[in-house]
């Protein structure tokens, strides 16, 4: 006897040598169940006889009609469609012997393990042998191939039957041998491919002899499966024999093996057509997030380059409040939009990489890094904006004092000049006596000493009208009215001072008889009046200061100013006594004065009466003054409150971007423990989101108060915005990186471990902790994962190749998305565009073209229509009215690289 149990130990031996251990020996099972012995014989002559018919024979005796090995032979040469070796026509039992070791030869050439199964049992009519050779082919020939979601034999079997009658009620397949004895699963099965053969419905569960018949019968009259089994044997029997039921079972398999192919190559083209609506969807949301975002950023900008120069502080301020609420309502939505949309780009492009997709290109101008320029143009407008509002309002307000200051000394001026030139023109030192030509002459050298007095304050009127010119004033047209007209004025009282002076002179040699004291009075009256104007002008002089420096030297400066008041007082008495002394030699000498002073119209009640002024004056300076350094005092502050408050956020920002940077780098178990990390830390984050916002009162607070720096901090609030903008990006960036990567495990069937071995490997080299590795890092990390690539000079062999992959721009550096994209492509299998082609080859009967009906019968009515508007017409030789190209539509649906 030959053993075949050693001597075929083969890997090929697949789906039959693993069910066969499965199913132990012979001698271990149940076959000596009269019964299922029974059955076994009536199914295994059945199931070789449709197979001997074909060779225009069949047998009788299923023991005794194989004994002689020739219909053996002939058997396998039918069912599998090779020739085997020329039989031995004797009639010895060497013969016999010598022809059906031929065919187990052939069956062991086939890698199943045939145990304890010799030529001598099956030539002496062994029937247990016999059987148990024949359930061998037909596991091997007849069930071996059957595989439905990559399980295969017997559990392909079943899977089979239980998808196919799962929408039958009463029908529960889940075994070979008790789940088919009320007949309802094999007329399931003939209803769900052919249902105007059985009507389902009639049958009785409490009727299985007449289903089963129902069954049988219909099989063997229309699909051309024998009557393997009896229906009185399966419901007489407890538990039917499981080999023939399967060996039944699979007849049917393989007479509706085409229509599984069909559905199999339906949901293929459903799952390609779905993955390619949802991303072209994905595609569209982004073109039209991409062009409102740009089109809010193109209508933005050049509101924030308008340089239009408003009038007043104002004004100014109300742009200012404008350009605060588009920072705090309007762009924060925004900053939100480019945020997502960045998000959506690279889960797009994710996806696109996992269906085996082109990369997504986005129209002209709409790319990420077009975004973020524009986006960069945006914010360097909002900061040129800024900074011109606060210099613009800087320059109102020091016109506004410089117009104010002006309109004031002109007043002040013209207020002087009134009637001065009236008084120069006159005659009346033609009709004088010589004393009174002697007084005209010494007023109107008090009268030079006062013109030469004012002439200070006509050069301050100028220069203060030329600076509002070169500030760009918006009135500056009648400052520069008023201005010319008080020079003009004023060269006219000098030509007529210069005039008059000459007349008087003319006349003095004949005038005698001056009287000293009031010249003398008059010589230290017009001063003192003067210094007295020019003292209550500086106690109402407008002021304005930006720190306590500023005030604290305008208080030093009155303070010097009261320290000169006691010597001015005496010099107001020491005047005042020198009229008292014109009375007092007036009535001594019986002199009777004619009126006032001649030498002066200052008299020494106007001296007591602007005195008097002058002193009330002094103490309102004095609140002014205080009440400005309690401001700046408050201000100052205000400037410590926001920068405790900015140095306290700048120090978080800084600390959380350093530490999410670590994050990236060193995060440690599942993935999806990661993303809920990540996700728990970004809500911290955003908790932190009340000391911005009280930050930026402050920072309200300080604009409001017209503070423009701060010695305190070197933080700015545009500064602090930036950090605070990039820390949420950052954050909003690693779990979308988290969130691809547990798309690319799922999609591509990479293990937990294998991503923590990558991400091991991949920060093993990343020794500056960057997050990406440079070309020889790369190549040492790719030779630690058993890559062959030390050798690989740069630019050629398998490393080139591998980095064109992960670096198709040419960057020099690799990203951990890029590294674990390439590994799972390295390590996994994804639909082809010839895949796909094969698919609508089976839906299509194997013609080069496709029609839309056909399309509809096999497809979804949605996918269909889908694959109809884009298929362009079939132009092949072999073409007919309707026909579609779904070649060409195959390969566009994965770009050029798989043509």
């Amino acid at each position: 006897m030959v053993d075949y149990h050693a001597a075929n130990n083969q890997s090929s031996a697949g789906g039959v040598q693993t069910y066969m251990e499965q199913e132990n020996d012979w001698d271990r099972d149940l076959l000596l169940d009269p019964a299922w012995e029974k059955q076994q014989r009536k199914t295994f002559t059945a199931w070789c006889n449709s197979h001997l018919r074909k060779a225009g024979t069949q047998i009788e005796n299923i023991e005794e009609d194989f004994r002689d090995g020739l219909k053996l032979m002939l058997l396998l040469e039918v069912i599998s469609g090779e020739r085997l070796p020329k039989p031995e026509r004797g009639k010895m039992r060497v013969h016999k012997i010598n022809n059906v070791n031929k065919a187990l030869d052939f069956i062991a050439s086939k890698g199943v393990k045939l145990v304890s199964i010799g030529a001598e049992e099956i030539v002496d009519g062994n029937a247990k042998m016999t059987l148990g050779m024949i359930w061998t082919i037909i596991l091997r020939f007849a069930i071996q191939d059957i595989s439905v979601e990559e399980t295969s034999a017997k559990e392909g079997l079943l899977l089979w039957c239980q998808r196919k009658t799962a929408p039958y009620k009463n029908v529960n397949v889940q075994n070979f041998h008790i789940s088919w004895k009320d007949g309802l699963a094999f007329n399931a099965l003939i209803h769900r491919h052919r249902p105007d053969l059985i009507d389902y419905d009639s049958l009785r569960k409490d009727d299985p002899v007449t289903n089963l018949n129902n069954a049988f019968e219909v099989a063997e009259k229309h699909l051309d499966i024998p009557k393997m089994l009896d229906a009185e044997d399966i419901v007489n029997t407890a538990r039917p024999d499981e080999k023939a039921i399967m060996t039944y079972v699979s007849s049917f398999y393989h007479a509706f093996s085409g229509a599984q192919k069909a559905e199999t190559a339906a949901n293929r083209i459903c799952k390609v057509l779905a993955v390619n609506q949802e991303n072209e969807q994905m595609m569209e949301d982004y073109e039209k997030l991409a062009s409102d975002l740009l089109e809010w950023i193109r209508r933005t900008i050049p509101w924030l380059e308008n340089r239009t120069q408003e009038k007043t502080v104002n004004d100014m301020q109300a742009k200012q409040e404008d350009f605060r609420d588009y920072r705090c309502v309007h762009k924060p939505p925004k900053v939100q939009e480019k945020c997502q949309l960045e998000i959506s780009f690279n889960t797009l492009q994710t996806k696109l990489r996992l269906s085996n997709r082109p990369a997504f290109m986005p129209s002209e101008g709409r790319l990420v890094s077009d975004i973020n320029g524009a986006w960069h143009t945006l914010e360097g407008a909002e900061k040129g904006y800024e900074e011109w509002i606060l210099s613009e309002i800087r320059r109102l307000e020091r016109l506004e004092h410089l117009a104010e200051k002006f309109h004031q000394k002109a007043a002040i001026h013209e207020s002087w000049t009134d009637g001065k030139e009236a008084m120069l023109t006159q005659k009346d030192y033609e009709t004088s006596t010589l004393s009174e030509v002697k007084a005209l002459l010494r007023k109107h050298e008090a009268f030079e000493s006062d013109l030469a007095a004012h002439q200070d304050r006509v050069e301050q009127i100028a220069a203060i009208a030329q600076e509002l010119n070169e500030l760009d004033y918006y009135d500056s047209a009648s400052v520069n009215a008023r201005c010319q007209k008080i020079c003009d004025q004023w060269d006219v009282l000098g030509a007529l001072t210069q005039s008059r002076k000459e007349s008087l002179e003319r006349t003095e040699k004949q005038l005698e008889s001056i009287d000293e004291l009031y010249l003398e009075y008059a010589k230290r009256a017009a001063p003192f009046n003067n210094w007295m104007e020019g003292a209550m002008e500086d106690l109402q002089d407008m002021f304005i200061v930006h720190n306590i420096e500023e005030i604290q030297g305008l208080i030093t400066a009155h303070e010097q100013f009261k320290s000169t008041l006691t010597e001015a007082n005496k010099e107001r008495e020491a005047i005042q006594s020198i009229q008292a002394e014109v009375q007092k030699i007036a009535q001594s000498n019986g002199i009777k004065l004619s009126g006032a002073n001649p030498y002066t119209t200052i008299t020494p009640e106007s001296i007591d009466s602007k005195w008097e002024k002058a002193m009330a004056m002094v103490p309102l300076r004095d609140n002014a003054l205080q009440d400005e350094l309690n401001k700046q005092n408050s201000n100052d502050t205000l400037r410590a409150t926001f920068a405790t408050q900015a140095n306290t956020v700048g120090a978080y920002i800084q600390e959380k971007m350093e530490e999410i940077g670590r994050i990236s780098i060193e995060m440690n178990g599942t993935l999806e423990d990661q993303l809920t990390n990540l996700k728990e830390y970004q809500k911290s984050i955003m908790s932190y989101m009340p000391e911005i916002n009280k930050l930026e009162g402050y920072h309200q607070l300080i604009q409001e108060a017209l503070i423009f720096d701060n010695q305190y901090t070197s933080y700015t609030m545009e500064h602090l915005r930036v950090g605070w903008e990039q820390l949420l990006t950052t954050i909003a960036r690693t779990i979308n990186e988290v969130e691809n990567q547990i798309l690319t495990r799922d999609a591509k069937g990479i293990s937990q471990e294998q991503l923590y071995e990558y991400r091991a490997s991949f920060n093993h080299f990343d020794k500056d902790h960057s997050g990406a590795l440079m070309a020889e890092e790369f190549k040492a990390c790719l030779i630690s994962l058993g890559y062959d690539v030390e050798n690989d000079k740069q630019g050629d062999g398998e490393f080139a190749r591998i980095m064109g992959i992960v670096d198709p721009n040419g960057t020099g550096a690799v990203t951990f998305q890029a590294f674990i994209d390439f590994m799972s492509t390295e390590t996994t299998d994804t639909d082809t565009a010839d895949q796909v082609i094969a698919s609508f080859k089976i839906l299509a009967a194997d013609k080069n073209y496709i029609t839309a009906e056909e399309l509809r019968r096999e497809l979804p009515p949605d996918q269909a229509e889908y694959c109809i508007a884009r298929m362009a017409p079939y132009t092949g030789p072999d073409a007919v009215p309707g026909a579609l190209d779904y070649m060409s539509f195959s390969t566009a649906l994965y770009g050029e690289s798989d043509l």
